[in-house]
């Protein structure tokens, strides 16, 4: 009931924002078209907000804490990208410099949703934070010309690794979250059907109206005012002569006279003795700190008073952590520490490792599932894990598994070694935009043989459907 409500309020609001564009003062400038409608493809997009759109936000109102907060986040991002529409269905397309203006209420929004998954990466939610935030960019797609529906796709498939891992987990669990899922994605899907019906090579611009002003533009936020015009033009480079007024005509008059003496241009040239050369009179090296300084020549467009070198801002750190979060232990910003140990752990737990480098982490006991983030030349020893071990985002890793584990995931990771035991031969080991993967099997002597994964793969069509096999480059 509280999901129909809520779509309904959203059905609603967005009726009353096209009777308030429809009524505005200046007709077209307000969002409609000559006639006081708007145009065909503004309207097409107002059925997605009203359909999955609507559908997302009444689940995340239903879920509720973050990705509540996050839906909403999202929802004015629509709202501000619906309103680019409704000035390029009035408008000619302007310059560029106004057009980058035009598109930053969409660009904020879109900063806005990425920063709040980043403030709250402890949060139980965060896999549905990562799945919105990974895949909110594609609403850029009105400056991806003249592709802008692959590039909805492309940010589509960046965000089905965490939609999965929801899925994952709420399946047997919750229906709402699988909904959530399934209306999400459908964001995306329905927003690349719209881009090829009415926008197939870019954002469709008005051939008949005025040319696009950057005062169109709708206010990011209510308190805040048009966005700051762009930068004006770098200052004009310094004269390298160096001359006053109209002396430089001349100078360069003198400059031409000199060069056409001919063979009678070196008489003026002074002679130097031996004794005066430096490479063959050792005592003048010796003197060579009171010398006086060697002229050269005007270096372009050099500044008259010497700027002081900009110092590298200073790196924040942040306090190391290892601790337990209700079922959640917390491993982050460890530097260089070789003993960690989490032990006494219950199976309903997991282990989040974040932003560690150089460091060493083992888990002892059986858990539910670990996740290494960030990580850099990070080692991870542990016993058994029922669920899964994933990889994200690290370099030089290793993993060695005492006991028994059913999946492990490399994910956007360069150099990781996987060390199995004998109870763990059967696991799956799953990769994706992964090199330098390496899986270590034991041999009977107790010695490991260590064997690469594929990395590079020959796609070909049978008549029927694409078939992938690994290839190997003899060399």
């Amino acid at each position: 009931m509280a999901a129909e409500l809520a779509s309904l309020v959203q059905r609603l609001e967005v009726a009353v924002g096209r009777l308030e564009a429809a009524s505005g003062p200046g007709g077209g400038g307000a969002g409609g078209s000559a006639g006081g409608a708007v145009a065909a493809f503004v309207e097409a997009y107002d059925g997605i907000i009203n359909g999955p759109v609507a559908q997302y936000v009444a689940l995340s109102q239903k879920i509720g804490g973050d990705v509540q907060k996050h839906a909403d986040m999202m929802k004015q991002a629509f709202s501000s990208q619906r309103q680019l529409l409704i000035t390029a269905s009035s408008s000619q397309k302007p310059s560029d410099s106004v057009l980058t203006t035009l598109l930053q209420p969409v660009s904020k929004a879109i900063q806005q949703v990425q920063v709040y998954r980043e403030q709250n990466r402890t949060s139980p939610l965060f896999n549905h934070l990562s799945a919105v935030s990974e895949s909110v960019p594609a609403l850029g797609w009105v400056a991806m010309a003249p592709k802008p529906g692959p590039y909805v796709k492309e940010m589509q498939d960046a965000a089905m690794f965490y939609t999965n891992r929801v899925l994952k987990d709420y399946k047997e669990k919750d229906k709402t979250h699988v909904d959530w899922v399934k209306a999400y994605v459908s964001i995306w899907t329905e927003l690349q059907n719209y881009i090829k019906q009415h926008h197939t090579t870019g954002l469709t611009w008005s051939k008949t109206g005025p040319v696009a002003a950057a005062s169109a533009a709708p206010p990011s936020a209510p308190a805040g005012g048009c966005p700051p015009p762009p930068p004006g033009p770098p200052p004009p480079p310094e004269e390298l002569s160096g001359a006053p007024g109209g002396g430089s005509d001349g100078s360069r008059n003198a400059l031409f006279a000199s060069i056409n003496q001919g063979a009678n241009i070196t008489k003026g040239l002074k002679h130097i003795s031996d004794d005066q050369k430096t490479h063959k009179n050792p005592a003048l090296r010796g003197q060579g700190g009171q010398a006086a300084p060697v002229r050269t020549g005007p270096k372009p467009f050099a500044s008259s008073t010497p700027r002081p070198a900009a110092s590298a801002p200073p790196s924040r750190t942040l306090p190391p952590v290892l601790e337990l979060e209700g079922k959640k232990w917390r491993v982050e910003n460890q530097e260089g520490n070789q003993g960690l140990v989490i032990s006494n752990t219950e199976l309903k737990q997991v282990v989040y490792a974040f932003k560690c480098n150089q460091s060493t982490l083992q888990v002892k006991g059986k858990i539910n599932s670990i996740t290494i983030d960030s990580c850099k030349k990070m080692g991870l020893v542990f016993d058994d894990v029922v669920g899964i071990v994933e990889v994200i985002n690290c370099r030089d890793v290793k993993v060695q598994v005492m006991g028994k584990i059913p999946t492990i995931s490399i994910n956007k990771t360069d150099g990781c070694h996987v060390y199995l035991s004998k109870d763990s031969l059967s696991c799956e080991i799953i990769s994706a935009k992964s090199s330098e993967m390496n899986i270590l099997v034991p041999n009977k002597d107790g010695e490991f043989t260590e064997l690469p994964v594929p990395e590079q793969f020959k796609t070909v069509w049978d008549g029927q459907k694409l078939v992938t096999t690994a290839t190997e480059i003899a060399g």
